[in-house]
């Protein structure tokens, strides 16, 4: 009843269905960021960070644990779908809200058909009788129809898939560990420190694209209004999820960095076709570890990952939607699944559109990585400005580290992280961003103003509980 109280004090009703223990949000969690997520990107991460490439993992989970502290904070001031589009519009203005949320839509909806496009290449490669967009079709088609079903047959399967991913990392990780030990990689901690390459600008690029492997974890809040125990259970899982993804993604470059064939071929030439991993595994272990961890990282980008992608950017429609500051029909909740519908089969539409587009483009991968990366990283930036507005300075709370200086310095590190990020990623972000402007001067012109729910009553119900 208490959930469903925390619900209706922001006047929306509850429909969807709460159904997610603590352990299924460390399972989406997990999936969404991919324990072996690194694979895919370690030779643009490498190439990029002067071969510190642990070390750029490392610094992308000392930043996100400051954002996951802030999203812990916003969560329990907001329990409700929507994320950083609900934080920063109650936390600051719904206007500001409208915009934070077309930014990390950019994210959201990028983030799927990026999946598909990774995933459908790596498996055309490995069985060339089956065309790209046979595989990207058969991909979206498989997880729209799971995540219509409902959130408890999402949650199975992916659960199910986690453990595939989990073993194939721990045959990595025991195969190459043993290959180190016995001669075939050179021991170093070169993938930590290299006075020869190191530069906190070089570094700082580098984590821009490592930040790749860390988005989902935000995702989970997007799961406020189906988890059981609601907003405390959202906080706990995305600090767990960051910290215990951060660990394995560190361990597993390490090795890999300790096995790379050509590591002054690596830094000249870069990673043009997404092997520099493979071949490291092929050091380690043969062909058939190259193999097991190529089809489990396409398998893992293209089924489950892609899966909870779908789910937490349906949710973001569905919740911004029923906002009326998109088209209603996105807020329709089927009420057989409590699933948003309508939300879910476009997601799917839109991602097998932009896939098999970007599948034709020779930069597309490597162009929609850019734009997901940027959009994430500046709606994390407005996030930790909602606390301090919403907490400090509107609720005016006594709490400064958990209120400012938290906050504070993870909005540091990441505008750090903005200001090295490509000059490409950085125009088209920036360009998505003035479109948005755009589209809320329509909404405002047309008389649909963004306004939230609940929001007034809320913030003096707010201020009292301060003062008491």
């Amino acid at each position: 009843m208490y959930e469903q109280d925390e619900l209706a004090r922001y006047g929306y009703r509850q429909e969807l269905a709460r159904r997610l223990r603590f352990r299924d949000l460390i399972a989406y969690g997990l999936v969404y960021m991919v324990p072996i997520a690194p694979m895919a990107i370690f030779g643009s991460v490498y190439a990029g960070s002067g071969g510190m490439v642990a070390l750029a993992y490392a610094i992308g989970v000392v930043a996100l644990v400051f954002t996951a502290f802030s999203y812990a904070q916003m969560v329990k001031a907001f329990p409700m779908s929507g994320s950083v589009y609900n934080y920063a519009g109650r936390g600051i203005s719904p206007p500001v809200g409208f915009l934070a949320g077309w930014v990390i839509l950019l994210d959201y909806i990028l983030v799927p058909g990026l999946l598909y496009l990774v995933a459908s290449v790596a498996m055309h490669a490995t069985v060339p009788a089956v065309p790209v967009w046979l595989w990207l079709l058969g991909f979206v088609a498989v997880n729209t129809v799971v995540n219509s079903v409902g959130i408890r047959m999402t949650a199975v399967v992916t659960r199910v898939m986690l453990v595939g991913e989990l073993i194939v990392l721990a045959v990595f990780i025991a195969v190459a560990g043993w290959a180190v030990a016995s001669g075939r990689g050179r021991f170093s901690w070169e993938a930590f420190y290299n006075s020869d390459t190191f530069t906190w600008s070089v570094v700082a690029g580098a984590v821009s694209i490592a930040v790749l492997s860390f988005l989902g974890f935000d995702g989970i809040s997007m799961l406020a209004e189906e988890a059981k125990g609601g907003s405390r259970q959202i906080g706990r899982a995305m600090a767990a999820v960051l910290v215990l993804a951060g660990v394995l993604f560190i361990v597993q470059t390490w090795l890999a960095a300790m096995l790379v064939p050509d590591p002054s071929g690596l830094l000249a030439d870069g990673d043009p076709n997404g092997t520099a991993f493979y071949d490291a595994a092929l050091v380690a272990g043969g062909g058939w570890l190259a193999t097991l961890c190529a089809v489990a990282t396409a398998v893992a980008w293209g089924l489950p990952n892609s899966m909870v992608a779908q789910v937490a950017t349906s949710r973001l429609l569905y919740a911004m939607a029923r906002d009326r500051q998109l088209p209603a029909f996105l807020a329709r909740v089927s009420i057989r699944r409590n699933v948003p519908i309508n939300a879910t089969l476009l997601t799917g539409a839109v991602s097998l559109a932009l896939g098999l587009y970007m599948a034709a483009r020779s930069d597309g991968i490597t162009l929609l990585s850019s734009l997901i990366n940027f959009g994430a990283m500046v709606a994390f930036l407005v996030l930790h400005v909602s606390v301090v507005v919403h907490h400090l300075i509107r609720q005016r709370s006594g709490n400064w580290w958990a209120h400012l200086l938290m906050p504070a310095i993870g909005f540091a590190i990441l505008a750090y992280v903005v200001v090295n990020a490509s000059i490409a990623a950085q125009r088209l972000g920036l360009a998505w961003l003035a479109l948005g402007v755009i589209v809320l001067a329509g909404l405002y012109l047309s008389g649909r103003r963004p306004t939230l729910s609940g929001l007034a009553p809320v913030q003096r119900a707010g201020r009292d509980l301060e003062r008491v």
